[in-house]
């Protein structure tokens, strides 16, 4: 047997060689040395806190290459702070792609099952690359400056809140006193003088009770105006529900309701008109709590108030509980920060230029302030109240008309002042290629030339129309009553639509493009009458919107095709066949419903499968020519170019009726 060095460095170990410390730790553990040739590497872990294995020895050291463990590949992911895409506005599919790390063949292949066809430098949106990055769990952020971004940089919160006046809609059915009930709390006279006796204007106004300030906005009630109903809802604090006792709710009730709901704000209910013989309050209030509005004393929420607006009576019960209403809805503004409102309502007044209406949310606005509403901007020359008197500045809550604007805003657009004009112009230059944007993109949905092709194919009619009005409110208003006339086969395309009286302007693009024009409460220029005389341009003029809306669709059943309608005359079966030479074949037939009339169209049954359609061309009853032939009689028949006529055949006799298409809305 090999005699073994007593130093243990000489030791051969069947698969380690242990350090120094490490036997010191073995000779504690009284462990011979022999012993360590039979422990294995997990024994000497447990024997000692620290032990370093060295290689075997008497064995050649292996290469550094062969000593490190090998480990898959593993695919590393950005962490969720940097999985983030900053684009402005666009960004090309090759870039989006090179962003996220994969291929921009794979991304053309991902929009295209998402059925959209694209190039490697075509530009997407925010909302299509927001789509695609969401795919491979990336964000896009959209860094572009804005027009929210620069003003809300440029507001200065300090906190200061202070309690502000509600603002009260007033809403409801036509005619069932809105304006009236406004008139008496204003101690003015507005609903005489509206055109059909109906208010066609959206107006803010502001009352005093109790030495509290109360603002209100009074919105039209015909169902063209749902969309400037829905703008005062969006606005108010609480809704006045004007309901006539007379009349009960009507289809604008439930609209009006469904704003109110939609806006989630409280509703008050004032039954008006209850000085009428025939009101029935009670009827009122059992049909609105079939919608939600239980009153208190049923067990409700709703405040229910009886009132006319002709004598007054209830109307300061009415004002104490919009006052306790607006007392628990905890109203606040801070009236120490630039300005945001709403346009309530817009016009170009000859004298003033442009005019807007407007209902101040927060802050406070104040003569020579930047403002900018849209894409127009300028700077406040003049603030009237809603008495028209001047006003240096106006708060939280107030209704006041505002000048100094470039141009018209459009009614429903929210207006900012600013601390520079170049903040405010900035603003006005990025809403007015914001604007274009998005006109370019819904004009992009299909070219000239596609259209002219379904054109001439028949597929698409359109009615073009050049719109003006006296105010932007009723322009909208009438604008999307138009859009909402439906048809299949025809549409309304409003070419332009604005504010102001009709112009020699618009008369060259109605004759260019082969439009109408049609003017609510407004009335065209001298120049403009001669103009559309000699450029045959019909111009239509309209105090009554309803009557517009009629006649547009009176106008779209003119350019409809007519429907052929086919009315069944009568039936005649085949009871023999005659040859006649030099004539033709001949059924002899018996009419058993209807009657046969010569010169009209007939077609053959055979088993009920049509065989052929053809013209009567001879009617006889005997040996006669006769023009018809009634039920229960006998004649003789013959087709246009057909002789294979059978017996028990079945000559059927039909007229064709043209009929004018009718559009809905």
């Amino acid at each position: 047997m090999r005699r073994r060095s007593s130093r243990c460095f000489n030791t051969p170990s069947p698969k380690y060689a242990l350090t120094y410390n490490s036997l010191l730790e073995c000779d504690r553990s009284r462990r011979t040395l022999s012993s360590l040739h039979e422990l294995t590497k997990k024994d000497l872990l447990g024997m000692v806190e620290e032990v370093e294995i060295t290689r075997p020895l008497g064995r050649r050291p292996k290469k550094a290459a062969q000593r490190i463990e090998r480990k898959s590949t593993q695919i590393t992911t950005p962490g969720a702070s940097k999985r983030k895409i900053r684009i402005e506005d666009e960004i090309t599919v090759a870039d989006l792609a090179n962003s996220m790390g994969v291929k921009a063949s794979e991304v053309i292949r991902k929009l295209l099952s998402m059925g959209q066809t694209t190039t490697i430098q075509q530009k997407l949106d925010f909302e299509t690359a927001s789509l695609l990055a969401g795919e491979y769990n990336y964000e896009v952020q959209n860094v572009a400056e804005t027009v929210e971004t620069i003003l809300e940089s440029d507001r200065a919160d300090d906190g200061a809140m202070e309690h502000r006046a509600p603002i009260v809609t007033v809403m409801g059915h036509v005619d069932h006193g809105k304006t009236s009930l406004l008139d008496y709390v204003r101690k003015t006279r507005v609903a005489a003088g509206e055109a059909g006796g109906i208010t066609q204007h959206i107006g803010a106004y502001q009352a005093e009770h109790n030495k509290k300030k109360l603002t209100f906005i009074d919105t039209p009630g015909h169902a063209a105006f749902t969309s400037m109903r829905a703008r005062g809802a969006s606005l108010t604090d609480i809704v006045v529900l004007v309901v006539a006792a007379d009349e009960g709710v009507k289809p604008q009730t439930l609209e009006a309701l469904a704003h109110a709901k939609a806006a989630e704000v409280p509703v008050i209910v004032a039954v008006n008109k209850i000085d009428k013989p025939e009101a029935n309050p009670d009827r009122v209030t059992q049909e609105l709590s079939n919608h939600g509005l239980v009153p208190e004393q049923w067990g409700g929420d709703t405040i229910y108030a009886k009132i006319s607006a002709l004598t007054g009576a209830g109307i300061p019960e009415l004002l104490d509980s919009i006052l306790l209403q607006a007392e628990l809805l905890d109203l606040k503004a801070d009236p120490n920060r630039l300005a945001k409102g709403i346009v309530i309502e817009s016009r170009l007044d000859k004298g003033k230029g442009p005019v807007a209406t407007v209902i101040i949310q927060t802050g406070t606005l104040r003569l020579g302030s930047p403002i900018v509403s849209g894409s127009t901007f300028g700077k406040v020359r003049a603030l009237f109240d809603d008495q028209g008197r001047a006003a240096e500045a106006a708060g939280p809550s107030m209704p006041v008309e505002v000048l100094g604007f470039d141009s018209v805003p459009s009614a429903g657009e929210v207006v900012n002042s600013a601390s520079e004009d170049a903040i405010a112009k900035k603003a006005s230059e990025l809403a007015t290629l914001a604007r274009k944007k998005q006109d370019a993109l819904k004009n992009s949905r299909m070219s000239l030339e596609d259209m002219y092709k379904k054109m001439q194919t028949g597929e698409v009619s359109e009615l073009r129309v050049v719109l003006k009005g006296d105010v932007q409110g009723s322009v909208e208003a009438i604008a999307e009553s138009l859009e909402k006339i439906k048809s299949d086969k025809v549409r309304v395309n409003i070419l332009y639509k604005a504010v102001g009286g009709i112009s020699e302007s618009d008369v060259d693009l109605a004759a260019a493009s082969g439009a109408l024009i049609f003017g609510f409460a407004v009335r065209p220029t001298a120049q403009a009458k001669a103009a559309a005389q000699q450029e045959n341009v019909q111009i239509k003029t309209y105090d009554i919107i309803y009557e517009l809306l009629d006649e547009v669709k009176l106008a779209m059943q003119g350019l409809l095709a007519p429907i052929i309608k086919e009315n069944v005359l009568g039936q005649a079966e085949v009871r023999e066949v005659y040859n006649i030479t030099k004539v033709g074949t001949v059924a002899g037939c018996f009419v058993k419903t209807g009657k046969i009339i010569r010169n009209s169209q007939g077609r053959l049954i055979r088993d009920q499968v049509v065989i052929y359609t053809a013209r009567i061309i001879s009617l006889k009853r005997f040996k006669e020519d006769t023009r018809e032939v009634l039920e229960g009689f006998e004649c003789g028949i013959r087709l246009e170019n057909f002789t294979d006529i059978k017996v028990s055949d079945v000559i059927e006799c039909f007229e064709t009726i043209e009929m004018a298409q009718a559009v809905s809305s």
